[in-house]
């Protein structure tokens, strides 16, 4: 019985009944229609005579003939999702950090605290609440700490001892960091690859959801499409103020996932924090998942997009160490991990662009890269994010053949035609709630732009909409984009 929602019932093959009550054929020369004639109504005959019309006769067992159904098409297969979520540890084990390490965090959580529940602690350092139990026991045992009271939870209220405190000051010695245990680097490395944006293979639906806020023509779709499917680093060159920043920032958007990462990495003994408020951007998790029971020293995050202008040097793209402290800081690359790395107005900033390229040539080659720890040893990392370089120079001119080849998309963005910058300031008017006709429109595009001999870009319909908008705030009327109002944002705007 307990398969029989695995097994469809077996079905016999239909049959005629010949006669009430008994299966077996009638014997030859009987007419069993004529017989029941008198009680069978004509209704019920009719019936049965286009059953018997449906039957064939094979042998002596009559068989209702059934078309045979087409086979079904075989349906594509989907490539399967395979979901990243870190379960809690349920052993000090499982952390996969040793016992005296996160001991000495917690001593030092608890330094200048005075008395600390459990339950603080475990909040303080994402380790489950027993397994923090497990340690407070084990410092107790060694006279580090001593349990003061007890909560209305049957929580023990804990404070350091003399040697507790001794014991926290030394520690501090080596690193004074305090926040959420660290996760071992090979765990890390797992999660990135499950989470790969190299496996991600974005399509036209998922670009035009990218860039659903911005006016992008089905050219550039074209154009970026490929590019941003393979993966790989690209060129976005063009006049200043034509989106190419913007479409970068969006690029990530096209992966439309979220990933989960360590707040703070174990390399090595060292302390490497990954996890940046400035780049990444939280995400709340499902309290049904798994009841809530996840690793509490993993972030979910959204695909980070990492935009590095001309500040950037080359000691920012390597791990940073705080010498005072003896805590680390990831470098940016690390930190773009499974998103986008941008490199705005790339050949103006500090970095010589010849320097910055060639940090990446093998990285861009081989999807790694190699980081230096404080005690000169040296770690492959994944170099798994899109590189993007955004610049108003011509590509030729920023780096030589053997790089360029390693960037196979250069992606020129252009000046907007006529009808492109018509279409942006409606869209733009519209969303604004500014009431612009469309002879206003040309009347802008022949005076101000034709007779100015002045070039268009995708960035002013944004901006002279704004300052009309202000103007109309200002005036204390209804935001309307006339010929007087576009006179005089064009001369705030432009100056000249």
């Amino acid at each position: 019985m307990a398969d029989d929602y695995r097994r469809p019932p077996q079905r016999t093959p239909a049959r005629i009944q010949w006669s009430e009550g008994r299966p077996e054929a009638p014997p030859e020369g009987t007419q069993p229609a004529r017989t029941r004639a008198a009680t069978v109504p004509a209704s019920v005959q009719a019936a049965q005579a286009r059953a018997v019309a449906a039957v064939s006769m094979r042998g002596k067992s009559p068989q209702v003939v059934a078309k045979a159904a087409p086979a079904p098409k075989p349906k594509p297969k989907k490539k399967e999702e395979v979901a990243f979520f870190p379960l809690e540890a349920r052993s000090i084990q499982e952390v996969g950090v040793d016992s005296g390490p996160l001991l000495d965090l917690v001593l030092r959580t608890m330094l200048g605290a005075g008395g600390v529940t459990g339950r603080t602690l475990a909040e303080a350092t994402g380790l489950p609440l027993g397994i923090v139990r497990d340690l407070m026991d084990s410092a107790k045992n060694l006279k580090l700490v001593n349990y003061r009271s007890t909560t209305a939870l049957g929580d023990y209220v804990t404070e350091l001892t003399e040697a507790g405190i001794a014991k926290a000051m030394q520690s501090r010695k080596f690193t004074s960091y305090v926040g959420t245990a660290p996760v071992p680097y090979e765990f890390y490395l797992q999660a990135l690859k499950i989470q790969a944006l190299a496996d991600k293979n974005p399509g036209a639906e998922d670009l035009q959801k990218a860039f659903r806020d911005l006016y992008v023509s089905e050219e550039m779709l074209e154009r970026l499409g490929p590019a941003v499917s393979s993966g790989q680093a690209m060129f976005l060159f063009g006049e200043p103020g034509n989106g190419k920043t913007s479409l970068a920032e969006r690029m990530t958007l096209c992966f439309g996932d979220t990933v989960w990462i360590p707040e703070t990495l174990d390399i090595g003994g060292h302390l490497v924090k990954l996890f940046d408020p400035a780049i990444h951007e939280l995400v709340d998790v499902d309290p049904k998942l798994h009841h809530g029971r996840y690793d509490r020293r993993w972030v979910r995050i959204k695909r980070p997009t990492v935009i590095a202008g001309g500040e950037l040097t080359l000691d920012q793209l390597e791990i940073k160490v705080d010498e005072e402290s003896r805590i680390c800081e990831a470098s940016l690359q690390m930190k773009a991990n499974m998103g986008t790395f941008v490199i705005d107005d790339f050949g103006r900033g500090n970095t010589s662009p010849r320097d910055l390229l060639n940090r990446w040539i093998f990285p861009l080659e081989k999807r790694t890269d190699f980081q230096t720890l404080p005690d000169g040893r040296k770690i492959q990392c994944p170099f798994d994010c899109l590189l993007v370089f955004s610049t108003n120079l011509e590509p030729r001119d920023l780096a030589d053949e053997a790089f360029l080849r390693r960037i196979p998309y250069k992606i020129y963005v252009g000046d907007p035609l006529e009808h492109e910058f018509e279409m942006l300031v409606k869209v733009v008017a519209k969303k604004m709630g500014i009431k612009v006709e469309d002879r206003t429109i040309r009347y802008v595009i022949d005076k101000h732009y034709k007779q100015a001999k002045r070039p268009m870009r995708m960035c002013h319909p944004r901006d002279l909409l704004q300052q009309i908008q202000h103007l109309c705030e200002y005036e204390r009327r209804t935001s309307h984009g006339g010929p007087k109002e576009w006179d005089r944002v064009v001369d705030n705007y432009f100056g000249y």
